[in-house]
């Protein structure tokens, strides 16, 4: 534990320097110098606990009541620990490159410093097992993204975005605030090893202010309108982070408040499932009806949340009607998605940076044909759309791959009852990769294919050494981790083992049986890959002593084809989101060709968020004028002040005595 102590210490030490060294090019070097050496430190322990499966663990008491200071490394926390300080550690190279072209225009020391204290913050979460430390850690988290956000103040939609990010994460906070209170209710103690098992009706109310405040950091569903906001506006090394790592945080505080509330009745399960099918399908619709390329990737980590969520689902319902197989592969699905979108999600928001650095803009209509001049960018961004995109032997396959199995073998053999449930969980899975797929066919093919749409694709050009190595790495990760899959679940034995209470040798014989099924899917994914190039290299052998002319495909009678003749973002989506209108409510504005001899035709379509616009500005419109109602109360006599703190108290000492 005290490598992951110094590890931390390293990390803030950095982010001090930078801030006392403000616009100086050294803010830079201290920042990520701190970050990727504390990260390298830190998460030696991590790697220790999840191979040896030995919890470590650091305890002193304090003067702050409600339990000690307690921090602890557990098989869960080592799981979340990794993913947080390996993105952290290669975005972090990243931003080196990418904040360079704002030396001169910004304080890069404050950047770093709350980009430092962001991780920080999220490192202390995840190993913190006392309530009042994961509560001050939490808000460290919550609070430095703030000034991350608002990187471009002088943006309007830059500020709108930061005070969005911090309504929201602090409406999750008061949730949170009252599950730790009402936790601790019996022992007097926050500390996690003291917590008491709550009777079914307690714990079930605990377990839906959990939902709620946890599931607000995690982006759920209708709890998400902060993200495809905040997301976009930060930089985008910082985007990688919150969007890869920072909002699991949120999945991780949902499974240990699982564990510590007792066993989980079936009815939280189906509650974790339709909130996760909800997110995925409804998440991909959204990114699927985007032009900019982040808020499309933002509204993809919805998307992903669900899937995650969608595991846990599946293990709580094993957990809950005593099934080994959903439990076990649940739980190693959602959590292997866990470090597989860190990689995945982190690689493709690099890219959209490297898009807006190397073109400078993130309008996928005013993009196209970047792959000649950006191919590093273009070819790592393939890897992590084919990834997010769940297709084999890439690591996103791997991990939806385990859900499916789980529920098909338990589903498929225990009758009707189990089967027409079971269906339902694999159709919504299906139907949200299906429509990743087509998201990121639009995505890449309209952004790096086809000729220039504009001025900013035309004058594009690739980036820094120091921002293509990090997406190299990640990319490289995608394949790895998908390759060498069948190896890897193996080390989530320990904290599945953990949260379920099953055995050991009955969580590692299921897990061996799912390597085992994995291990030829991967193999044959990777035989047909191989098979694929193979062609390919045979062709280019064969045509190397021919002559090989090139010429235009049939344009339709057209003589000079222009770039506005290619498909746009709009049109390539508008079946799909035409199909789903019921739930998108996209605003529609075309112009039909018309006539022998057309003039102009146009199509523009525009997708508000439907849960910003129908439930939160009519919320908080409502709550603004229910205290507009009340300024009478604030009329500047201090003597009336004083005589409401006075009344507060005697109600308050009322309360108390009764």
């Amino acid at each position: 534990m005290s490598l992951f102590l110094l590890g931390l210490s390293i990390i803030f030490i950095g982010g001090l320097a930078s801030l006392i060294s403000g616009r100086r090019a050294l803010a830079s070097f201290f920042g990520v110098t701190g970050v990727v050496a504390g990260c390298v430190i830190a998460v030696v322990p991590a790697f220790r606990v999840l191979f040896n499966g030995v919890a470590e663990s650091f305890r002193f008491d304090w003067t702050m009541p409600f339990g000690s200071f307690f921090l602890q490394i557990d098989s869960l926390s080592a799981i979340f620990l990794i993913a947080i300080l390996g993105l952290s550690a290669i975005a972090a190279i990243y931003g080196m490159g990418y904040l360079g072209a704002y030396r001169e225009k910004k304080n890069l020391g404050v950047v770093w410093f709350f980009y430092n204290l962001l991780l920080l913050g999220m490192s202390l979460v995840v190993v913190a097992q006392n309530g009042i430390l994961f509560l001050l850690a939490w808000e460290i988290m919550s609070l430095a993204p703030f000034f991350l956000i608002i990187f471009d103040d002088e943006k309007e939609k830059a500020r709108n975005a930061s005070w969005t990010y911090l309504v929201a994460t602090h409406i999750g906070m008061v949730f949170l605030l009252l599950f730790f209170i009402i936790l601790a209710g019996k022992t007097g103690s926050m500390d996690f090893d003291k917590i008491v098992v709550m009777d079914s009706v307690k714990a079930g109310f605990l377990f839906i202010l959990a939902v709620i405040g946890f599931g607000t950091k995690a982006g759920f569903i209708t709890l998400h309108v902060w993200l495809p906001e905040a997301h976009p506006a930060a930089p985008s090394h910082a985007s990688a982070v919150m969007s890869g790592v920072m909002i699991k945080t949120g999945i991780y505080g949902l499974v240990r408040a699982i564990t510590l509330l007792g066993h989980p009745p079936v009815w939280w399960a189906w509650v974790l499932i339709g909130i996760s099918a909800g997110s995925g399908v409804i998440g991909v619709l959204f990114a699927l009806a985007q032009h900019d390329l982040k808020r499309l990737l933002a509204y993809h980590s919805v998307e992903n949340i669900g899937i995650i969520t969608l595991g846990l689902g599946i293990g709580v319902l094993g957990m809950s009607i005593g099934s080994p197989i959903l439990a076990v592969f649940g739980f190693a699905g959602g959590f292997f998605h866990v470090i597989n979108h860190a990689i995945f999600k982190g690689l493709l928001f690099l890219g959209a940076g490297s898009v807006l650095h190397g073109s400078g803009t993130l309008e996928i209509d005013h993009l196209g044909g970047l792959i000649k001049r950006m191919p590093w960018t273009a070819v790592t961004f393939l890897v992590g759309a084919v990834a997010i995109s769940g297709l084999p032997p890439l690591n996103g396959f791997a991990s939806e791959f385990l859900i499916y199995l789980g529920v098909f073998k338990d589903g498929m053999s225990h009758g009707l009852a189990n089967i027409i449930p079971a269906l339902g969980v694999i159709g919504g899975l299906a139907l949200i990769g299906g429509l990743a797929a087509a998201c990121f066919t639009k995505a890449f093919g309209i952004v790096f294919l086809g000729e220039p749409r504009s001025k900013h694709a035309h004058q594009a050009h690739e980036v820094h050494i120091a921002m293509v190595l990090p997406m190299v790495i990640l990319a490289i990760l995608c394949v790895l981790m998908g390759v060498f899959s069948p190896l890897i679940i193996g080390f989530f034995g320990g904290a599945i083992s953990t949260i379920t209470s099953l055995p050991q040798e009955v969580v590692q014989g299921q897990l061996n049986t799912g390597s085992g099924i994995l291990s030829n899917v991967v193999i044959v994914s990777v035989l047909l890959v191989v098979l694929i190039f193979g062609f390919a290299l045979l062709r280019k052998w064969l045509l190397s002593g021919r002559s090989v002319s090139e010429m235009e495909t049939w344009g339709c009678g057209y003589a000079r084809p222009t770039a506005r003749m290619q498909y746009t973002a709009s049109s390539f989506a508008q079946p799909l989101v035409f199909l789903f209108r019921l739930f998108l409510r996209t605003a529609r504005k075309d112009s039909p060709r018309e006539g022998l001899f057309p003039d102009r035709a146009f199509l523009q379509t525009d997708t508000a968020d439907t849960s910003s616009k129908y439930l939160f500005q009519p919320l908080f419109k409502g709550i603004s004028f229910l205290f507009s109602q009340l300024r009478w109360i604030q009329h500047g006599w201090l003597q009336l002040y004083v005589l409401y703190i006075a009344i507060t108290l005697l109600i308050l000492l009322i309360w108390k005595a009764f």
